[in-house]
């Protein structure tokens, strides 16, 4: 080994001793690393995947999908009844389920986390989403039941409330502030009860009439470097990595100790364009950066992909759904290679020259200001130049910029840097509801479009996203965002690129850990050690 390489494996070892010492002074049953700390324990409150995974072990939502048969379920809903409908749903509660502080739970919760959800004092973006389907919830003490009623007719109204229960007893009111000592000591009905620190989090099992965890105590530590991640996995101070970084998992299958294990958080890749700026307004503009766009070669650059793999980490989309989804529009093919031959008639027609190697439109050259989620680079490493180079290399000229995580969430999400960026790439995951209305409509006064990156509006889309709140039956919903899929392979308000696999990694003594696709620890209750 040359002597600047064992520098660097002698700095990564003793970072992963600093690192870890956390957990292992924990004495925790089992220890884990995450992405990074979660920013809350309060389902209201959730905006990242690991506040989402963590949750999961705190707290029961009213209905999930069976990481085994995809069959909607519920630990805290005995039975249910459709009214009117699918404007409202009556829940049936199980009994003798308690909270972690030994209280009963029961429908009085359940109202209460609906009316919590509906206080506009209550500054929640998950609530807001809530909000736009459900008005009212009313207790029936004598059934053990609770009746919710929505805003409009739904054909799925049980993926309408798969929301997490807070416990009424805690709170003095239905305004509940993201800032409460329940942010980090939550109180649930979940098979653990956590505690967040300022670098672990803490789970410890609580038994009750629905659940029974064989794990006893549990800590996840935040990782760091990933190489460091995955050192201490196989020597075997930690037992668990929750998404291992492409270029290692070569390094973990080849373990006899570690088990890579895949964790499906149903999302999709994509390049957001600013469909209000500049050449972007033309949408053969937008074509011709799509066919200018290499996603294999993207793939095997950034994510590591053998071309010749058969069963690659990442599947190409050529739309906003995964190919997996009831959703996904078949006819519409993945552009696997770039066309320059197509792009560089759909630039002309749009009015473009080619100067000097560069696209020129109304005198000006073409420059693209684009930005990435930062954290995605993990995932795919260098993607964000790669796109650029592509770009520049058809034409386009190109200034790139990593966008914080918190920038993300706070302002790209909510159309806040439409003046700052012509592109954007970024990652959307589904959980239970795969719905895209927020993404592609356009935004107004009631919430509709509140995911809408660029503000993208187009009245056809609109009209197709209509049909699908309309739909009474799954072929109703299904044939809408069949043509939405369509629509938006041809407005391209976004470049879709693909679906990429998260992998685990746990040692081979946790064992029956299934992992539940989006949401992680929902089948908790059988791992064990």
């Amino acid at each position: 080994m040359r002597r600047s390489s064992g520098r660097r494996v002698c700095r990564a070892l003793a970072v992963a001793a600093a690192m870890c010492s956390v957990a292992v002074l924990s004495g925790a049953d089992v220890n884990y690393y995450e992405e990074a700390m979660p920013s809350t324990l309060n389902p209201l409150y959730s905006r990242t995947m690991v506040d989402k995974r963590s949750q999961e072990l705190v707290f029961d939502r009213l209905f999930y999908r069976s990481a085994i048969t995809n069959e909607l379920k519920s630990r805290l809903v005995d039975n249910h009844e459709r009214l009117d409908e699918g404007m409202r749903i009556k829940l049936f509660l199980k009994e003798g389920v308690r909270w972690h502080d030994g209280k009963a739970f029961g429908p009085d919760d359940v109202c209460f986390t609906v009316r919590a959800m509906l206080d506009p004092t209550t500054p929640s973006e998950i609530a807001k989403e809530y909000r736009e389907a459900i008005v009212g919830c009313e207790k029936v003490n004598r059934d053990n039941a609770a009746v919710i009623t929505f805003a409009k007719p739904y054909h799925n109204p049980r993926e309408r409330v798969a929301f997490a229960v807070l416990p009424e007893h805690v709170f003095d009111s239905t305004s509940i502030s993201p800032d409460l000592e329940f942010s980090a000591r939550p109180v649930g009905t979940g098979p653990m009860k956590g505690t967040r620190g300022r670098r672990e989090v803490q789970f410890t099992a609580m038994d009750n009439a629905h659940h029974a965890a064989k794990i006893r105590e549990m800590s996840m530590a935040e990782g760091q470097d990933p190489f460091v991640q995955v050192r201490t996995l196989l020597n075997a101070t930690m037992q668990g990595v929750v998404s291992v970084a492409p270029p290692l998992r070569p390094d973990v299958a080849a373990s006899d100790d570690v088990a890579l294990k895949s964790y499906d958080l149903r999302s999709w890749w994509f390049i957001a364009l600013n469909t209000a700026s500049g050449a972007l307004k033309d949408k053969r503009v937008r074509q011709a950066i799509h066919h200018t766009l290499d996603r294999s070669s993207l793939r095997e650059l950034t994510i590591g992909v053998d071309p010749g793999d058969t069963n690659p980490p990442c599947e190409f989309v050529s739309g906003p759904f995964v190919q997996s989804s009831p959703y996904y529009n078949r006819a519409v093919k993945v552009s696997e290679r770039s066309d320059l031959a197509r792009s560089r008639q759909l630039m002309t027609e749009a009015g473009a020259r080619m100067e000097g190697g560069r696209w020129v439109m109304g005198g000006k050259g073409i420059t693209l200001r684009m930005g990435m989620n930062k954290p995605l680079n993990t995932e795919a490493r260098d993607l964000l130049n790669q796109i650029g180079n592509q770009l520049q290399e058809g034409g386009f000229d190109r200034q790139v910029y990593s966008v914080s995580s918190d920038e993300w969430v706070q302002k790209a999400v909510t159309g806040r840097l439409r003046t700052e960026y012509d592109a954007l790439v970024g990652k959307w995951s589904f959980g239970v509801v795969e719905e895209v209305n927020a993404m592609f409509h356009t935004r107004t006064g009631d919430g509709k479009g509140a995911l809408n990156i660029f503000n993208f509006s187009n009245p056809e889309v609109d009209a197709i996203l209509a049909r699908y709140d309309a739909a009474r039956t799954d072929t109703e919903a299904q044939d809408a965002y069949h043509d939405l899929h369509a629509k938006l392979a041809e407005e391209l308000p976004y470049v879709f690129l693909w679906k990429l696999d998260t992998k685990s990694a746990w040692r081979n003594e946790v064992r029956n850990n299934t992992i539940s696709p989006y949401f992680y620890f929902t089948e908790f209750d059988g791992w064990r050690m």
